[in-house]
Parts: C-alpha cells; structure tokens; sequence
C-alpha cells in the first residue's frame, strides 16, 4: 500500500480523461474559449475537478447552492448542469467581464434561471444572505476565489450550509507552496493556516486531497 499519492504523467493523465471523462460539449466549448482568450484561464477548475464536484452533488443530492468565484464559469456550470430543475446556485463575483462569458454559456446551456449572480465583494454578499435568513439552508458551497479572504468566505458559508452540507476549497496544495514555510506571502500563509483549522476544527469533518491543485472537502458536522 503506497502512503503516497500516484504522480501523473501526461500519459497516465491522459488515460484517466480517456477512460473516466464525461464533460457535456457546451462545458467543452466554455473551457477551450476560456484557455484560448483569457491570459488568467489557469484560474479555472479542470475537468476533471469538475467532474468530480459533479459527482459530489449528486451524492448529497445538492438543490440550493453556493459559490465564491465564478471566473468564467467553468464551475457553476458543473454545479447547474448537475442540480435539479428547481436548483439554484447563489454565485459572488466582483468581475463583469469575466462573469459575462459565464452568463452567455449559462443561458446557452439553458441553466441560466437557476443562477442568482451577485457582483459585489462576496463577504458582502455572504453577509447579507445571512441577514436575509439564509442560515442552515445551502447544501454545497464551493469556495474558489481571493485566497487571503479564505477563512472569512469558510466561516460565513459554515453558517449558511446546512447540517450535513459540504463546503469544498480549490488550490489548498498551492502548487506546493503550503508545505514550504519559507514562502509567506500572504496567500500562501492564509491558505496554510486554513488548512491547519480545517484539520481541528469540530465543526467539520474535512479531508484534504490531491485533485488539481488540492482540494479540502468539509462536511458540517452540527447546527
């Protein structure tokens, strides 16, 4: 048993979106478009975190969602295509242009009325979800966006998820920065120290695995 995980080769990464990839074609468009025009198109999930959020919605059977970075929506339309007719996804933006692309490929996909979009600091918006009563109510939130607001963005949406929802963290590995104490830039001490408090916290269960640039995936274990 290796204690370790498996590095990927192109070839072998090859062979995983060979024999395990299912991305719908409108996804494939959104994805080629974002990597052939945008200079920051790194941002985005892959497909193959996408599908694996995919897969964890079904899980939980995901209806009312939440995100916090929509870049050009690579992830929300995972999460859209995913949840059922009446789902909704309440999405925290601060960019016009690049929620644009979103928008057109959500309403392309004809998954756009489930798509709350707010353009504002998503603090902003987590804290007025909660004062609008929102508490307890999300199943799934996905947090993907200003790495130094992490903790902040995971201590509203702990409120806001429901007792049994799962909250998942993109770029927790960091392109491995984390486990170097050398590097303190701000983004990579705020990302450390999440990890640290997500590995204590009784508040949640979390696991923190290796997909794409390292994901941590928490379940809210109370009220």
């Amino acid at each position: 048993m290796s204690n370790q995980f498996l590095a990927l080769s192109e070839v072998l990464y090859a062979y995983i979106l060979n024999n395990s990839l299912r991305e719908p074609e409108v996804l494939r468009r959104l994805r080629e478009e974002t990597e052939a025009t945008n200079p920051h198109a790194i941002m985005s999930i892959s497909p193959v975190q996408g599908q694996f959020m995919m897969l964890l919605l079904k899980l939980i059977s995901a209806v009312k969602t939440l995100e916090v970075g929509v870049f050009t929506g690579y992830s929300s339309l995972c999460t859209a295509l995913t949840l059922p007719d009446h789902g909704r996804i309440y999405a925290c933006d601060v960019s016009e242009e690049w929620t644009s692309v979103a928008r057109r490929y959500w309403a392309e996909a004809g998954v756009a009325d489930k798509v709350t979009l707010k353009l504002a600091p998503a603090v902003e918006t987590l804290d007025a979800l909660l004062a609008e009563g929102h508490a307890g109510t999300f199943d799934f939130a996905f947090i993907d966006a200003d790495k130094s607001n992490y903790d902040a963005y995971y201590e509203r949406a702990l409120k806001l998820v429901r007792k049994g929802g799962l909250l998942v963290f993109d770029n927790m590995l960091w392109y491995g920065k984390v486990a170097d104490e050398s590097v303190t830039d701000a983004d990579t001490v705020a990302l450390r120290a999440l990890n640290a408090k997500l590995h204590q916290d009784e508040r949640v269960f979390a696991s923190l695995i290796g997909v794409g640039d390292g994901m941590n995936l928490a379940i809210k274990l109370g009220d």
